[in-house]
């Protein structure tokens, strides 16, 4: 990422970095390295104990809300790389904890877009039925029926388990839809662990306001400052 940031910028072009877990955007913006995490045998203890009670699915779902990039490369079955990946992202939000007031080695300007933890869930309840109206299922079903086995760690996202478990009989198609929904707001929380509403480092627009031209205007000032 760091080398095509370099290209666009080399090329006079204001690069835009979209999306992602707040474990990768801040990963990029303050330039981390590659950890070398020493093993930690108390909390391999502790999460092998939960794998143990709680079943390899519950610290695979526990990986995908702490870092869905690592939890996309990882078979859900592999318990040992599942807590291995754990072992990384809890040393990174340690490291994160105490670098909170690292400054992003770019000049960037770093937009972030909230409003009421109500409107939130609204929205995204709104969102899981739309979702669910333009063919979810169907396109689940597609993928099984052409060979993209259920226990891919693609297939493990939020959404797409959900209607495998109703595909298998295992959760009626209402139960599916509305633990996709509580998923995504369990997911949505955990990403205000790392874009905190106090960080002043991000410039915070409520989109229950008009807020595009005033977006507009932060950019227009970003840019003629530069």
């Amino acid at each position: 990422c760091k080398s095509i940031i370099e290209d666009i910028c080399n090329r006079n072009k204001l690069p835009l970095l979209v999306g992602g877990s707040g474990q990768y955007t801040w990963a990029v913006l303050e330039g981390w390295g590659i950890p070398e995490v020493a093993p930690d045998m108390k909390y391999r203890n502790m999460l092998e104990n939960k794998a143990a009670e709680m079943g390899k699915e519950e610290l695979y779902h526990e990986l995908l809300l702490t870092d869905p990039e690592a939890a996309a490369r990882i078979d859900e079955s592999n318990v040992r790389r599942v807590i291995r990946a754990l072992e990384i992202a809890k040393n990174a939000k340690d490291n994160k904890t105490r670098k909170r007031d690292k400054q992003p080695i770019y000049d960037a300007l770093i937009i972030g877009l909230t409003t009421s933890r109500e409107e939130l869930y609204c929205r995204i309840d709104k969102r899981v039925d739309s979702m669910i109206e333009k063919g979810l299922l169907d396109e689940t079903k597609w993928l099984i029926d052409n060979e993209y086995n259920s226990d891919l760690p693609s297939m493990s996202g939020i959404g797409y388990k959900q209607m495998v478990m109703y595909l298998k009989g295992e959760l009626s198609l209402d139960s599916a839809i509305q633990q996709i929904k509580y998923e995504t707001h369990r997911y949505v929380r955990s990403q205000y662990n790392w874009f905190k509403l106090k960080d002043d480092r991000i410039k915070w627009f409520d989109v229950q306001n008009e807020v595009e031209s005033d977006i507009i205007r932060a950019i227009d000032d970003f840019i003629s400052t530069d």
